[in-house]
């Protein structure tokens, strides 16, 4: 499993994860595609724009390697803001490649964008 160095933990100040230390013993956990409500809670909401900023000065438009990225906040972007990179795409492998789509990222999160 590749870390990311540099990338942080979680959302200062909160307990929402954005990387996970070891990886999990067996199969890694799937990347699905959640559903974002709209009466999700603000501090849901923040977490979600903290991560997207993060993937955004990470990466920016190159494809990454999904890596420690903790799944289940990936999930909250995947298939919209966050897509894969690759075909076939296997959403139990560390090794996935994921890429930003920009445009949906903008429109979703103009303000890491500004």
């Amino acid at each position: 499993m590749e870390k990311h160095r540099g990338f942080p933990s979680r959302l200062p100040g909160t307990d929402f994860q954005f990387t996970v230390r070891r990886p999990a013993k067996g199969t890694p956990t799937k990347i699905i595609e959640r559903e974002r409500y709209a009466d999700r809670r603000p501090a849901d909401r923040r977490a979600d724009v903290g991560f997207m900023a993060c993937l955004w000065e990470q990466f920016g438009e190159e494809p990454f390697v999904r890596g420690n990225l903790d799944a289940g906040r990936l999930s909250w972007l995947f298939g919209r803001e966050v897509i894969p990179a690759e075909d076939p795409f296997d959403p139990e492998s560390y090794d996935a490649l994921l890429r930003i789509d920009v445009a949906r990222a903008m429109r979703a999160f103009p303000e890491v964008f500004e």
